[in-house]
């Protein structure tokens, strides 16, 4: 298990208040990676486990109570920690989202290999069977109204509701993610992207080189409906690839035609290390989300014949 040598401060605004927030992640002891609401007295630490996710809707991931101590938007975060073999942290937050930065994992990736690393190896997760969660699922938890509204979105933008996570065992020693996106507009269209994390040097370096700074992304004709119900007031030029009206181009530059997969696998990444540890297997995500990949982990480890555990020798 592995910390860091000395405390690290990040600062930034947040993707949907769009207020300053400040963040200080101190090496620990102790298991796990704890966030501190700093602004809310009193407040307890909050597990960024899969089972402390209390909302997805927001398109980001959030750990904690939603009407209490909670942080919005880790999975950023989380896929910086997981690359750099970190799960014992406890992070000071004085808001309830961590800094976007510039909408990627780079930023972080950078301070925290400033900051330097000590330790061994973090606890294994090895698949041992087929876990699927399916958008059809998540659909019938919804509330007819929700459910409504859904089918005639999908009917008008010709979209389908048919997404799904796998996690299924392989040969081990690694996670393999392969992400698929279909979009109706233009510019994004079918993009599939596959990474494979090995636990080492060389799988750092094509994460860093090909991915890190891959940037989340949106419709700019959405703008205004999301910020009328206190979403994406943080978001800019510099942290969100902004997709053009029509759906064919975007109002800042890609840095790859695939971009946008790409920075699906810094999402998948972050919220598969809310698992508390390094799960070896193959994950498909096939229109996925953070919802998914969340269900999927609840899935995985409701059933100990799911998964092994192999914890760290040193």
């Amino acid at each position: 298990m592995s910390t860091f040598k000395q405390a690290i401060k990040i600062s930034g605004h947040g993707i949907h208040s769009g207020a300053p927030v400040h963040m200080t992640i101190h090496p620990s002891d102790a298991p796990g990676i704890f966030f501190v609401r700093t602004d809310i007295p009193g407040a307890e630490k909050i597990p960024a486990t899969f089972d402390n996710v209390g909302d997805t809707s927001l398109r980001n991931t959030t750990v904690g109570n939603r009407d209490g101590a909670h942080v919005q938007t880790v999975e950023h975060l989380m896929a910086a920690l997981f690359l750099m073999g970190v799960d014992r942290a406890v992070i000071e937050i004085d808001g309830p989202e961590t800094p976007i930065l510039d909408g990627s994992a780079a930023g972080f990736l950078d301070a925290f290999a400033r900051a330097g690393i000590v330790g061994g190896t973090m606890r294994s997760i090895v698949v041992k069977r087929e876990i699927v969660a399916h958008q059809r699922e998540l659909i019938k938890k919804l509330p007819w109204r929700a459910r409504l509204m859904l089918g005639l979105h999908n009917l008008m933008t010709g979209r389908r509701s048919n997404g799904y996570v796998r996690l299924s065992p392989n040969d081990g020693g690694a996670l393999t993610v392969r992400a698929t996106l279909v979009y109706p507009e233009k510019i994004i269209g079918s993009q599939t992207y596959q990474y494979r994390f090995a636990g080492d040097d060389a799988s750092v370096d094509t994460f860093v080189a090909d991915i890190a700074r891959a940037r989340t992304f949106g419709k700019y004709s959405e703008w205004e409906y999301l910020k009328a119900r206190h979403m994406a007031r943080g978001a800019n030029e510099t942290n969100v690839i902004a997709l053009n009206n029509a759906g064919d181009g975007t109002l800042n530059p890609l840095i790859w035609p695939d971009e946008f997969v790409r920075h699906k696998i810094i999402d998948a990444i972050g919220d598969m290390f809310t698992s508390g540890g390094f799960i070896q297997g193959d994950l498909v995500s096939y229109k996925g989300s953070h919802a998914l990949n969340n269900l999927v982990l609840k899935k995985l480890f409701s059933d100990r014949a799911n998964y092994d555990i192999i914890e760290p020798t040193r």
